[in-house]
């Protein structure tokens, strides 16, 4: 979740009604959300969910409304699948509250738009809990659109969304732990924890990534996922990439249509400038986001920082050129990599970031192809160094 929020005035927080249905009051704009351990700007409308009550009960009337979502057939051969219907733990606050120590700021795992996220442990597992702000009025959409997808999604580069809570006005979500927490971490962070990543594990993780986003693409209704960053990819103990935070995940136009047409709603920086500019919102909005993220690993520089000089706050706005000049791009590397890379396999994929941000939706690679290419690429060094290993 993201570092900072708004308040509702204590007389428009959301509230239970008789009949178990939670509606915000007025309509809320300009607000700040994001995955588990980054923050994004964002615009939100008023928002309704329904559960039938408090603790185990609330599971009734959710499960039906998560299990009517028009999810078609996906594409196994990338090792996912989409379930016929939710497969969700109900937990109730008691063990939450028990399972993180009463909530216990030394638990605290990162914080943002949502409320904070606690590490706890359960049933002898170590896992992430969720859990909504009491003066939040932002998360009730993105909660119940977790539950939409992520309880209905798998895949092995998806994080895994193990059940919820609803009790009253307590909203909370558990997931799995990941351990080595998130990319972007992991790139900007500082101090004796944080160890560079190499090479290897850069690549390792973008495939991950990819083949996450791929799978959510290749379905017969594709799942646009809308806010692709590197705070939104966790880490397992392994490097294992996985997507985080389905809040703002959106199910793909129809046939007949090219595009979804929405409140903008994303991270400047990494959402795509037609979405920016007129809120058409494509399948290929989640490839430029993508490429974004490819330029952060290459260069270890930030989507946005208003640390740079004037006119390279942007990251994208000025890297272009050097993506595709072996020269000007190894300028541009992170330094952090201490030259420890090959750079045929960094101008590859320097050449796929920069058709990810091409200006036309239509101009981009579509995420299978972003895949295939990022394992070739992988091949094709893990064979040059079995090579160089011989000699």
């Amino acid at each position: 979740m993201g570092s900072c929020w708004s308040r509702l005035p204590p007389n428009n927080r959301p509230t239970p009604s008789p009949t178990g249905t939670v509606t915000p009051a007025g309509t809320f704009n300009s607000q700040t959300t994001s995955g588990s351990y980054g923050t994004s700007t964002t615009t939100f409308n008023s928002i309704s969910t329904t559960s039938s009550g408090s603790g185990s009960g609330s599971s009734n009337n959710m499960s039906s409304s998560i299990n009517s979502t028009n999810f078609s057939s996906s594409d196994f051969s990338i090792g996912g699948q989409i379930l016929s219907t939710a497969n969700l733990r109900v937990y109730t606050f008691a063990e939450l509250r028990t399972s993180t120590r009463n909530f216990r700021p030394d638990t605290v795992l990162g914080e943002g738009g949502f409320g904070k996220v606690f590490k706890g442990s359960l049933d002898g597992i170590t896992i992430a809990v969720k859990k909504l702000n009491s003066e939040s009025y932002q998360g009730l959409e993105e909660w119940q659109s977790e539950i939409h997808f992520l309880g209905r999604l798998y895949h092995p580069n998806l994080v895994k969304l193990l059940g919820y809570c609803y009790e009253d006005t307590e909203l909370l979500l558990v997931y799995e732990y990941m351990q080595k927490g998130s990319l972007e971490n992991h790139l900007f962070g500082r101090g004796a924890e944080i160890q560079p990543l190499s090479w290897e594990l850069r690549l390792k993780i973008a495939i991950g990534a990819a083949s996450g986003l791929s799978f959510l693409h290749t379905s017969n209704r594709e799942i646009i996922y809308r806010d692709f960053k590197a705070s939104n990819i966790l880490l397992d103990g392994s490097y294992n990439a996985k997507i985080s935070d389905f809040g703002l995940a959106k199910l793909g136009p129809s046939a007949s249509q090219s595009h979804l047409s929405t409140t903008v709603m994303g991270t400047p920086g990494y959402a795509a400038p037609e979405y920016m500019q007129t809120g058409h919102l494509y399948v290929k909005s989640d490839v430029y986001g993508f490429g974004v993220v490819l330029v952060e690993i290459l260069t270890g520089l930030r989507a946005i920082d208003i640390n740079r000089p004037s006119g390279f706050h942007s990251l994208t706005d000025w890297i272009k050129p050097h993506l595709l000049d072996k020269r000007k791009l190894k300028k541009k590397m992170d330094i952090l990599l201490d030259d420890k890379y090959p750079i045929k396999a960094a101008l590859a994929i320097a050449k796929v970031a920069s058709r990810c941000l091409a200006p036309e939706p239509k101009m981009r690679p579509s995420m299978k192809e972003v895949l295939e290419i990022l394992k070739g690429t992988q091949a094709s060094t893990d064979k040059t160094a079995e090579v160089s290993g011989q000699d």
